[in-house]
């Protein structure tokens, strides 16, 4: 079987650890994140925990999604919580470190999965890496296929501990937001984090599209107002290093940010925000 390991599947920078790559690479094709390994799976026209897993050619069979998390002590995807990605919670590389830095088995499913009525964005604030991050917004119009990721209770609190205070999660209906898997199967919601600090404006006043090259965003904000050059410039690897060290710059370029008439208060999300954790298994 080919080696799947993170290593071997090409370059997957750790936003956190490398601030200018984020978002980092996302999966692109239904996956099982197993501590090291992004194991491939095989869609089927059934739950996803019937899934099977593309193991190593000495399985004497094939096993599904349950059997694989079952066998490695962990939940199986029924007792999972899906969580949408519009950031770096889409790549492997990021969850992990995410993860087993607090001693948290990294072993998630994560699923490309078609959704409606969201567009990724940009967040209002700087984060504690130094960049600038997605969240997501309210779009009806808008079809977008953005990963799914699986966690148990436990591996949700940590998450929940990266994003607070400058997130919240909302419980989206799948009715709202039409969620379908590579199998068919509509999901009937799903959590996602969303800014507590509005979106950034693009120049005429729409959101900026979230998700890009950091470098050329960072860029790109530093050349249209001076107040972010003195304090952040001359450019984008000084912002992140400067940013990435000091939290009284952080919130002063987040200040920036909303003086110079960029932010967006969107609220989309409000309605469906839901804080409260899940109980543990």
């Amino acid at each position: 079987m080919k080696d799947r390991s993170l290593e071997a599947l090409g370059p997957d920078p750790v936003p956190l650890k490398e601030p200018l790559s984020y978002p980092g690479r996302p999966v692109t094709e239904p996956s099982l994140l197993s501590g090291g390994e992004l194991l491939r799976l095989y869609v089927r026209p059934v739950r996803l925990g019937d899934w099977y897993v593309d193991e190593s050619e000495e399985q004497a069979r094939q096993r599904s999604v349950d059997e694989v998390l079952s066998g490695l002590g962990q939940v199986v995807t029924g007792r999972r919580h899906p969580v949408i990605a519009v950031g770096s919670n889409a790549s492997p590389g990021q969850v992990g470190h995410k993860l087993t830095r607090l001693g948290i088995p990294a072993t998630v499913p994560m699923v490309p999965v078609r959704v409606r009525g969201i567009r990724a964005g940009c967040s209002g604030h700087i984060s504690a890496a130094g960049y600038v991050a997605c969240t997501p917004y309210a779009d009806r119009d808008a079809e977008t296929v953005l990963v799914v990721t699986w966690l148990d209770s436990t591996q949700l609190a940590a998450f929940d501990d990266t994003e607070f205070p400058n997130y919240r999660r909302a419980l989206l209906p799948g009715d709202a937001f039409a969620m379908t898997m590579p199998s068919g199967e509509r999901l009937d919601g799903a959590y996602i984090y969303f800014s507590a600090h509005g979106v950034l404006a693009d120049p005429d006043g729409t959101p900026r599209p979230g998700g890009g090259d950091q470098s050329a965003l960072l860029a790109a904000l530093l050349a249209a107002s001076p107040r972010l050059r003195e304090l952040l410039g001359p450019g984008p690897a000084a912002w992140v290093t400067k940013a990435g060290a000091d939290r009284a710059l952080r919130e002063e370029g987040t200040r920036i940010f909303a003086e110079e008439g960029w932010v967006l208060p969107r609220t989309d999300f409000l309605p469906y925000a839901d804080d409260s954790l899940p109980p543990r298994p």
